[in-house]
């Protein structure tokens, strides 16, 4: 009675993933794997070898690579802290990073263009303490600080749950028993947390990878990411078939990354 109950009440989700999931992602293969005679095909999976496209994959792996280790290297500290300064205010601290998303992206990736442009706020600022101008628009730091900044709440979400999640007791013995610092944060917190790590690091590393409107507005349309590239197969081209070859090869990252998080939330609940 409770399964039939339980299924019942899972149908609205069903059709949901079934309407807004399973079916683009049917169409995408189609596509993938047809010409425009809808006759089966491998030239748009195989047009991933051209110059254009691998150069555009390996600038995205690279940027989203970069974008990831530095969102860890910034959230993984600010979590240490903040469980050990917050005590009791989770809710708002989970507020706090929340609330940027609320924010259209596209309207936050403008607002940084207007920081970086060479008029804009920060060398307005340096040009009245008459310090040297900082160019770095239309360029690859600035689609980098764009990245960053675009994605790191989707890093210290999943680590900050997990290291709050560790019992202080078991930190306590680890002490008494003349564990330093080191030997505590590398024997106890890291593994434990891991499962948050791994859990982050999909999270900022696929949409990175992914992603065209930071480096369209942040880099002027001058650097090609392979978002860029199927976008502009979409939109520009109208060529479905190609567009959908190469989405059909970025799906290959975004299957590897759920296998990984999939294998540690597995390992966490055991």
């Amino acid at each position: 009675m409770n399964s039939s109950k339980n299924r019942y009440l899972a149908s609205p989700y069903l059709i949901w993933s079934a309407g807004f999931i399973i079916i683009p992602l049917i169409m995408v293969l189609y596509y993938a794997f047809t010409d425009y005679d809808g006759r089966l095909t491998f030239s748009n999976v195989s047009a991933i070898i051209y110059y254009v496209n691998i150069k555009a994959l390996v600038l995205s792996v690279i940027f989203s690579v970069v974008a990831t280790l530095f969102c860890l290297l910034i959230a993984y500290p600010l979590c240490l802290i903040l469980t050990t300064v917050i005590k009791n205010g989770s809710s708002f601290l989970s507020l706090i990073f929340i609330l940027p998303m609320w924010m259209n992206s596209l309207l936050r990736t403008y607002a940084w263009q207007n920081i970086l442009e060479r008029k804009g706020v920060i060398n307005g600022i340096l040009a009245f303490l008459n310090l040297p101008p900082f160019y770095i628009i239309n360029k690859p730091p600035a689609i980098l600080l764009g990245m960053i900044y675009d994605f790191l709440p989707f890093m210290v979400l999943p680590v900050y749950n997990s290291v709050s999640r560790i019992d202080k007791d078991i930190l306590n013995a680890a002490r008494d028993l003349g564990a330093d610092s080191f030997d505590t944060f590398v024997r106890i917190i890291w593994p434990l947390s891991l499962p948050g790590v791994i859990s982050g690091i999909t999270m900022v590393f696929v949409p990175s990878l992914t992603t065209f409107v930071i480096s369209d507005i942040l880099g002027g349309g001058k650097i090609l990411l392979i978002g860029n590239v199927i976008e502009q197969l979409f939109t520009q081209d109208s060529d479905w078939n190609a567009g959908a070859g190469l989405s059909a090869i970025l799906m290959i990252f975004i299957v590897i990354s759920m296998f990984v998080t999939a294998k540690y939330d597995r390992e966490d609940i055991k």
